[in-house]
């Protein structure tokens, strides 16, 4: 056995190099020691955000939220809180766990070798190893899965899912994914291969063309998949809402009743798509539970996105994201270090992909949180076009007090685990800002 150095890592080799125990006292490279601190750094703060998130329970219910809540349902909405974020902590301790093992004893290796012996073609053989990977992740998140569902949303009364419909999700979510996921991973893995210098960029355009089409067909074929969309019937409330699309100049061709209680209690409207597949949609759990003034108001709070424009800027900034993933991914594409952080014997384009995406994870972090921070900001500003446009603005505050007590939200939540996870301000920072908005509109 030899003392060797390199330019990223100092290790012991001897003539049976692959071997675990070398390993084990192979000093990592820079490259894999970011990798690891990444990791380990979001797993504390995830930890640590929970943390603070369940110490901020308050036992007194905020008087905003008296005429929805009593303290019974109040003290249930904390206990749903408590035993979700408990429950998380397993997921994360066992992905980060089964991640380490397999990373440090050689099996990303391992399966590069194993796929590689059945003499495919390099495209082939990247389709089926991110593939097995995705799988084997799928494979491990399942009984996760299974318990929050049939466990802890059916003890809080939310779960309307039966075990047939559960797995016939994820049957049609593994056959949709094969059908575009493969073809589009073969894509990116081909130009990657064989477009030269500029293959980031080819890779990057390809993925706008694919996305912006996905965009456009998921509302019409897509999404009726897996949920039942039927126009919403002729009535005051359509006529309610057509009235004030027609008074902002939104261009509504239709509104449409999701069928939401066939898994969930829980209520929700979302805006999707975009040119003649725009799509609202309201689920039939909401319009059951609230008023046609406060559906209108939810609607109001969804054309105020469109309105502002935060549809086009969030599609703008996702197609600018892929374009710097791509170019950094070009970057470290043909790096030795990033292969030998993983105890790679074989460079790849399909392994670096999976590396790459860990090695950027700490950068995905950051955007993320600032992805977080631009949609509440996006948020403030629906809620307020619906404040200044609807004339019962503070209906809007009374269908949001409701949806909080349906979905048992946490009404008081940590300001850190706001900041690195609501994509939505806290409810009572919104319902603070739609009655001021409402009475400077007044003045």
């Amino acid at each position: 056995m030899v003392l060797k150095y390199s330019q990223n890592k100092i290790k012991f080799t001897s003539f049976s190099s692959h071997s675990i125990i070398n390993k084990s006292v192979e000093l990592m490279n820079v490259i894999a020691v970011i990798i690891l601190t990444a990791l380990i750094i979001n797993f504390l703060l995830s930890t640590v955000s929970d943390y603070l998130n369940i110490k901020n329970l308050r036992v007194k219910l905020p008087d905003e939220f008296r005429d929805v809540y009593d303290e019974e349902r109040y003290k249930k909405s904390q206990q749903y809180t408590l035993e979700r974020t408990k429950f998380s902590y397993f997921p994360e301790v066992s992905s980060l766990a089964i991640i380490l093992v397999f990373w440090f004893s050689g099996g990303f290796n391992y399966l590069d070798l194993y796929l590689r012996g059945f003499g495919y073609s390099p495209i082939i053989t990247g389709v089926m190893y991110i593939g097995v990977i995705m799988i084997a992740q799928s494979i491990i998140s399942l009984p996760f899965s299974l318990y929050s569902t049939f466990v802890i949303e059916e003890k809080y009364g939310f779960n309307k899912t039966d075990l047939k419909t559960f797995i016939i999700d994820r049957l049609k979510g593994a056959l949709l994914s094969f059908i575009i996921g493969v073809p589009v991973l073969a894509l990116i893995l081909y130009l990657l291969g064989e477009a030269g210098e500029w293959a980031w960029l080819y890779a990057w355009g390809a993925v706008t063309i694919i996305s912006l089409f996905i965009q456009f067909l998921a509302p019409t074929y897509i999404m009726p998949l897996f949920n039942k969309f039927t126009p919403l019937e002729e009535g005051e409330l359509r006529n309610m809402i057509f009235d004030y699309a027609q008074k902002v100049g939104f261009p509504l061709q239709n509104i449409y009743v999701m069928d939401g209680s066939k898994r969930s209690t829980k209520s929700n409207a979302f805006f999707t798509g975009f040119g003649r597949s725009k799509r609202i949609a309201l689920f039939d759990t909401l319009i059951e539970k609230h008023t046609n003034d406060e559906l209108l108001a939810v609607l109001a709070h969804e054309i105020g996105h469109y309105k502002k424009k935060h549809i086009q800027t969030s599609m703008i900034i996702s197609i600018l994201h892929f374009g710097v993933l791509f170019y950094l991914l070009s970057l470290f594409l043909n790096s030795d270090a990033l292969f030998e952080a993983f105890y790679m014997d074989n460079n790849s384009i399909y392994a670096g992909l999976i590396f790459f995406g860990m090695l950027f994870s700490p950068i995905e972090m950051i955007l993320g949180i600032s992805m977080n921070i631009l949609s509440r900001k996006n948020e403030f500003e629906a809620d307020n076009y619906a404040a200044t446009t609807l004339e019962k603005p503070l209906s809007l505050v009374s269908g949001l007090k409701k949806l909080s007590s349906d979905n048992l939200s946490n009404l008081t939540p940590h300001k850190f685990y706001v900041f690195l996870n609501y994509s939505h301000p806290p409810v009572l920072q919104r319902i603070v800002q739609i009655k001021k908005a409402a009475n400077d509109s007044d003045r």
